[in-house]
């Protein structure tokens, strides 16, 4: 395993990282204790970064994984879950008010078993993006309230996560530097989409350290391909099925390429987040992202894909 520094926050985190959201069920029904079995090997394997949030499983996810961690060493990992988007009964709800996310953050820390959480991130501000006061609102009242978190030791840093990486650099834009320590940005560092490199000369320069998530681009590259609810267009899909569909008659499976791509290739993102709740599929990602990439099939793959390169669906 390979760890990285995440920008200035001191923590030298696994650049293959485990994200908890099929903890809660988000992308199918799990068994709990495989679940908790999942989180164990990965922690045994290597992975020393896992990231979770309220909103996943609407609660399940933090509550399972708070059960897997009690049983390893608080010491063997870094802890990182969310504020501000939640659900209940099916509905999704969004606060990211100061008192909603301070409350959260206790909230999430009995959940989860812990009396400190390493990172504690804005979850998708996209969505305040569309509520009364905006990003602003981010800027002036959701912030403060983590870094006052942060003073007292409740939490050790603070980051923002989005799909789109225009709002997280207006908010690192408008905060004094050190008040974003790192951001999250999903399914733009993948075979098909690398906008976040476009992104990362402003956030080094700003210190802010870089978590990339999703290197199936929520499914679109994988021999299973995308759920229903998936946003992308119908081209990309099928571009994007067409180059699983070569991939298997390389025998390489595409998943393999595309967490392999994702890990390493770009030094300046720290880690890169991939979900599941199965032990053999943590074991297998580990292998395929200590092996050397086929940089050839790289390109035939991103051939396959053509004119679907970079296009970005709805809300990306």
């Amino acid at each position: 395993m390979i760890y990285n520094e995440l920008g200035k926050t001191g923590l030298r985190v696994s650049n293959l990282s485990l994200g908890a959201s099929s903890l809660g069920g988000v992308f199918h029904d799990i068994r709990e204790a495989e679940g908790i079995r999942a989180v164990h090997v990965a922690v045994d394997n290597g992975i020393n970064f896992i990231d979770v949030s309220p909103y996943y499983g609407h609660l399940k996810a933090e509550m399972v994984l708070g059960k897997a961690l009690r049983e390893i060493p608080r010491q063997r990992y870094y802890l990182s879950t969310k504020v501000g988007r939640y659900g209940k009964d099916g509905v999704n709800t969004w606060d990211y008010s100061a008192q909603r996310v301070t409350d959260s953050v206790y909230e999430s820390m009995e959940r989860l078993g812990v009396d400190y959480i390493d990172l504690i991130n804005v979850h998708d501000i996209e969505f305040q993006a569309a509520l009364p006061g905006g990003l602003q609102k981010v800027v002036d009242e959701t912030l403060p309230a983590l870094v006052e978190l942060r003073r007292k030791g409740l939490v050790g840093h603070v980051g923002i996560t989005d799909l789109q990486p225009e709002n997280l650099r207006w908010v690192v834009e408008h905060v004094d530097d050190g008040t974003v320590e790192s951001i999250l940005n999903f399914c733009h560092y993948s075979l098909n989409d690398t906008l976040l490199t476009d992104y990362l000369d402003f956030f080094e320069q700003h210190g802010v350290g870089v978590v990339n998530a999703s290197p199936l681009s929520m499914g679109l590259l994988s021999q299973r391909g995308a759920p229903d609810w998936h946003p992308a267009t119908q081209e990309l899909r099928q571009a994007c099925s067409r180059a699983a569909a070569y991939c298997q008659q390389q025998g390489y499976p595409i998943e393999k390429l595309a967490i392999q791509f994702s890990t390493s290739l770009n030094p300046r993102i720290a880690t890169t987040l991939f979900s599941s709740a199965n032990p053999d599929n943590v074991l297998k990602n580990i292998a395929y992202a200590a092996e050397p990439m086929d940089e050839q099939l790289v390109k035939e793959v991103q051939r396959i894909i053509g004119d679907q390169m970079f296009v970005r669906w709805k809300n990306s």
